[in-house]
């Protein structure tokens, strides 16, 4: 009973919390992590010991999972240098540097275990630091570089504890450290290869969705468990599959099993990682009062972690400049990848908070050694030092270094583009494979489904928010009245006791699905705080459209000045002016909008294939 009790006032605490820290525009981690130190100090409140088992266990794989099935595989791949030296490069330089520094501030502690407070504190936490990159807006390449750095820096900074465990009760080689983390990375990412293939042809061949979701919710433990069991890094195995299985789960046959994963699975993280959160609050007392006996003297302990948290904090500044420019002294490597302002590291060097992994780690530490609660107290000050310190100051970072996050207006159009193309793509299909003894109203209204389904997405652009609802937003609300009242008159009926429950059952969740179907597009119609759908209206009244000229689109189009000055093209638009090519705003270098800076032309237009919107720079008006 303690323990169902226990469970249900951590889930109620957790939704809480969330829907607190949401509401008051307030870090969710940090206002979890400050409700559990409050918690820890209240009589009432028992004492959780959080045990390292349960989180490298039972917490990391799901948690280190969901996030690597949100990661795109094709940015962790544009981006795997700069991943690579921060979640490898990074850890190893702040494993050392902490450990010197611990062992010159506390000389009674052994050298082994002073790297091993460092391997713990070096990783920031998967979690807090991509929640916070998410909520500020920052530029998509941040956060891919910061969400695939927090997925394999647990790994690296794993295999740097073990091996200073190992110094701790015996002596280790450079070469045994050195096989080991071959061992760890190789037969990790074979086993999460491993894993994905399986668990990829186990998918493809079960189609009922109870059964699907129930293998997707095995597949962390399914890839860490044999990787642990040869010694490998079971967190690489399942990242590799979280990665592997995020890409192919669009392809995977059966459309309920894919929105039932990903329904499942926002639950799983919501919990767990919130639930974490909490946790590690909760040891503020427990961990307090471990060090008051301690030889070494409270004053000296607190002044040490103090220090060890700001060379935490500096460390990584440290690494990260150097990191991203000096590599880029190479000239293929700067034709391939020019440097980024000098913000982005700035940015990436503050996004550093630690989490449960560290808190976790440190407590596997041997029991019977000596000063063992100060290196728990300083894990625990690192931990809240850094979620307090940056998570409340890196949005007033981003805003002081004015960092521009993903264009609204520019994703806007881009998803009405896309989707025109895949339209285009369906209604090609059907004109395939219509016959003659096909019903031609049957074709005629597939047809005006499918492309009423890509004009919402241009009527989300033509009119702002003020005006009259646009046709897919009227639909929805319409049907959604309309859905009710079938609803409670199916309702009606089933109190009557005329209709089987098996019948009722399935007419209501035929209901229920087409109204989260119509949930989900009034949603996309109406983004709360997007700027797309308030910013960009139709150009009907607009006199530079209008007189606007048509020159002919280049067929080999390009953006020469992205070619000179050695940047990345993401989509191409041409003044209707002069004809200049140039690149669109989510592009590094925003040649079009700096075209109409300095010439004063104001309309241009999209030159990417199937694609013909105007977009008028001086009235803010697409046509």
């Amino acid at each position: 009973m303690n323990v169902a009790l226990g469970l249900l006032v951590l889930v109620a605490v957790v939704c809480a919390g969330s829907a607190l820290g949401r509401k008051i525009n307030v870090s969710v981690p940090l206002l979890l992590v400050l409700a559990g130190v409050v918690g820890s100090f209240l009589p009432f409140v028992p004492t959780i010991e959080l045990n390292p088992e349960l989180v490298l266990i039972g917490l990391l794989p799901p948690l280190l999972y969901s996030a690597a099935l949100r990661t795109s595989l094709f940015d962790f791949g544009s981006n795997r240098r700069a991943i690579g030296l921060l979640s490898v490069g990074y850890v190893i330089f702040g494993t050392v540097s902490v450990g010197l520094i611990v062992w010159w501030l506390f000389p009674e502690i052994p050298l082994a275990a002073a790297i091993a407070l460092g391997a713990v504190v070096a990783p920031p936490d998967a979690v807090a630091a991509t929640a916070i990159a998410r909520k500020v807006g920052l530029p998509r390449r941040i956060v891919s570089i910061l969400e695939g750095e927090s997925l394999v820096n647990d790994a690296t900074a794993l295999v740097c504890l073990r091996a200073a465990i190992a110094g701790i009760s015996g002596t280790v080689s450079v070469a045994e450290i050195g096989g080991n983390f071959i061992l760890a990375a190789g037969g990790g990412l074979v086993v999460g290869l491993a894993a994905a293939y399986v668990l990829t042809q186990l998918r493809r061949r079960i189609r009922n969705v109870a059964i699907n979701t129930s293998t997707s919710l095995m597949a962390p433990f399914v890839a860490y468990l044999p990787a642990e069991a040869i010694h490998a890094s079971g967190v690489l195995a399942v990242v590799v599959t979280g990665l592997i299985m995020g890409t192919k789960a669009p392809s995977m046959p059966g459309g309920a099993a894919r929105q039932s994963q990903r329904s499942n699975w926002d639950t799983v993280q919501f919990l767990l990682e919130n639930s974490v959160f909490l946790l590690i609050g909760q040891q503020a007392r427990t961990i307090i009062e471990g060090v008051q006996d301690d030889s070494l003297g409270g004053p000296r302990i607190w002044a040490g972690c103090a220090m060890i948290l700001l060379a935490v904090l500096l460390l990584r500044p440290v690494w990260v400049f150097p990191a991203t420019y000096l590599p880029r002294l190479i000239p293929a490597i700067r034709r391939a990848d020019p440097s980024p302002p000098w913000t982005y590291p700035a940015i990436i060097s503050w996004a550093g908070m630690r989490g449960v992994v560290t808190l976790a780690a440190v407590l596997v530490l041997p029991a019977d050694m000596e000063h063992r609660s100060v290196l728990i107290l300083a894990a625990m000050v690192v931990v809240g030092g850094t979620l307090a310190l940056q998570g409340f100051t890196l949005p007033v970072l981003v805003r002081l270094l004015r960092v521009q996050g993903p264009d609204q207006r520019e994703d806007a159009l881009n998803q009405a583009s896309l989707m025109q193309l895949a339209t285009a793509a369906g209604v090609d299909r059907l004109q395939e494979l219509r016959s003659e003894n096909d019903p031609p109203e049957v074709v005629a209204m597939l047809k005006r489904r499918t492309q009423e389904r890509g004009l919402a997405a241009w009527e989300r652009l033509g009119r702002p928010t003020a005006e009259a609802a646009t046709p897919s937003r009227r639909y929805a609300q319409l049907r959604l009245a309309m859905l009710d009242a079938e609803r409670t008159k199916v309702l009606e009926l089933r109190r009557g006791g005329g209709y089987a429950h098996e019948v009722l059952s399935e007419v209501l969740e035929r209901l229920d699905v087409e109204e989260s179907m119509l949930d989900a597009s009034l949603d996309e119609l109406d983004v709360p705080g997007s700027d797309a759908a308030d910013s960009v209206r139709a150009g009907g009244g607009c006199e530079h459209l209008q007189s606007a000229p048509a020159p002919e689109v280049p067929l080999d189009a390009f953006c020469a000045d992205c070619v000179h000055e050695g940047t990345t093209t993401v989509h191409l638009r041409m003044c209707l002016d002069c004809g200049k090519v140039a690149c669109c705003d989510s592009s590094p270098a925003t040649h079009a909008s700096r075209h109409h800076q300095s010439t004063g032309h104001p309309v241009m237009r999209s030159v990417e294939p199937g694609e013909d919107w105007r977009w008028c720079y001086v009235d803010d008006l697409l046509g």
